[in-house]
């Protein structure tokens, strides 16, 4: 047993989300969205190194000391498997853990709405799962890859950095592909998949205008193409898409992306109050006609409203989320108020307004 591996032991048992490891530190866990001490002695540089060379492949321990940054994933049967991230910092090295559970939750588990399983069935296109760093975003979509896998008859290809929840063939055959270890980039990996009969594509993350191009031609010529992108709202997860290509190409952008699109949630996780641990608050965008030609003729200031409008088919504005977990005794007054967009609905419902000095 690796030494680091009591971390890993304790933090699954507290029901952590992540582990800090920096040298000249004690080390942290985030418990419910919060950083919280661990009783241990402040780690050297000398003594941390070797813990975490301990666990780490020779080749990502290369690739770290020439680099400075490495990702790679770490299991320990039975109990979890872990997205390890190593970098150095002014004191010395440092790292951070993501916990991956080996269960996967069900949507109903996690309280989603149930639209969220029907994306599991689309024939085709293109789904988004938005949100900032630590929202939740893998585990939604994994929780949608691992219903396809337990309904349908396909083949599903996930391309991730690293491969983080691993789907076992159920009634699909899965096939997990890791960069850098399997193949050299995103970008490769899906000109590969379109030779690679899948059915079902999942790609960890839409980081760069090539992978998100070759997402698109992939989600346009009949595969199902699922992905995660760092933004907060629907609205602006179409805005980063077709902004990131060139000026000249984004009308053509804009026409791909309304033919190939079929939903797009954006979530941020709230820490509970009913009860330990955290809830997911999501907008639910889905791509009707009326969107895809808000997004044809470059209107998507007014998605907002179309979701509103849209509710009888599934969608959800963020504002309503929140209204729904704040009412039902979930979440703070505070925090509803501080991710909400209209500010007034929700002023009704706090003690003291929270003090913010750029909410002018």
């Amino acid at each position: 047993m690796a030494t680091i591996d009591a971390f890993f032991k304790f933090m699954h048992e507290l029901g952590a989300s992540d582990l800090h490891l920096s040298t000249g530190n004690k080390p942290l866990v985030r418990l419910r969205g919060k950083i919280e001490k661990i009783r241990y002695h402040t780690l050297e540089n000398s003594e941390l190194k070797k813990m975490l060379y301990e666990i780490a492949p020779d080749e990502k321990v290369k690739i770290f000391e020439e680099t400075g940054d490495v990702d790679f994933g770490y299991e320990i049967p039975s109990i979890a498997r872990y997205r390890a991230n190593f970098f150095n910092q002014k004191w010395g090295v440092g790292a951070v853990f993501r916990e991956i559970p080996t269960v996967i939750p069900t949507v109903e588990q996690l309280g989603l709405s149930p639209v969220i399983t029907k994306l599991a069935s689309l024939p085709k296109g293109l789904v988004l799962v938005t949100g900032p760093t630590g929202s939740g975003k893998s585990t939604t979509l994994a929780t949608i890859i691992d219903h396809a896998n337990r309904t349908r008859y396909d083949h599903i290809l996930t391309i991730e950095d690293p491969v983080e929840f691993v789907h076992k063939s159920n009634r699909c055959l899965v096939n997990h592909r890791e960069v850098h270890s399997h193949t050299k980039s995103f970008a490769t990996a899906l000109r590969g998949a379109l030779r690679e009969d899948p059915d079902i594509i999942m790609v960890g993350e839409l980081r760069d205008l090539e992978t998100i191009a070759l997402a698109l031609e992939a989600a346009n010529t009949g595969h199902l193409v699922m992905g995660t992108l760092h933004t907060t709202s629907a609205a602006g997860t179409i805005d980063r898409i077709i902004d990131i290509f060139p000026a000249n190409e984004q009308a053509q952008i804009r026409a791909s992306l309304a033919d190939a699109l079929r939903a797009v949630v954006a979530q941020t996780l709230f820490r509970r109050v009913d009860q330990p641990g955290r809830v997911a608050c999501q907008e639910i965008l889905l791509a009707t006609p009326a969107v895809r030609n808000l997004i044809r003729e470059h209107k998507i200031h007014q998605i907002g409203s179309t979701i509103q409008t849209g509710r009888k088919f599934g969608m959800q504005s963020m504002d309503d989320a929140l209204l729904d977990h704040l009412l039902a005794g979930r979440i703070q007054a505070a925090d509803a108020y501080t991710y909400c967009v209209e500010k007034v609905k929700f002023r009704q419902y706090l003690t003291t307004t929270p003090e913010d000095f750029t909410d002018v």
